[in-house]
């Protein structure tokens, strides 16, 4: 019964004190980066030129476009190592297992 009653004010008094830290988070959020992050598109040219520009004008179709990317990416290389391995007779389809 003491220790719930311990727990009880520890947990008002942090909800109590709450408003109180407030405006620091506040004012933590209002200070401005001195740091511009930008891709340099001085020497590229075809589809990482479009890259980095994607990624300048917009972070989140920039961030978007990897989402869908990624996947669909992944999917392809791990069908191309499908065909080099059923090429070099390493068949996964049909296989025996090790363990019965």
């Amino acid at each position: 019964m003491k220790r719930v009653r311990r727990l009880w004010i520890w947990t008002v008094s942090l909800a109590l004190l709450t408003p109180v830290f407030l405006p620091a988070i506040a004012l933590a959020a209002k200070k401005k980066a001195n740091v511009v992050i930008v891709a340099d598109t001085r020497k590229l040219d075809g589809i990482l030129y479009w890259w980095a520009e994607m990624y300048n004008e917009s972070h989140l179709l920039f961030a978007i476009m990897t989402m869908i990317i990624i996947p669909f990416v992944g999917c392809v290389l791990g069908w191309l190592a499908d065909i080099v391995m059923t090429h070099i007779g390493i068949d996964l389809k049909h296989r025996e297992l090790a363990e019965k």
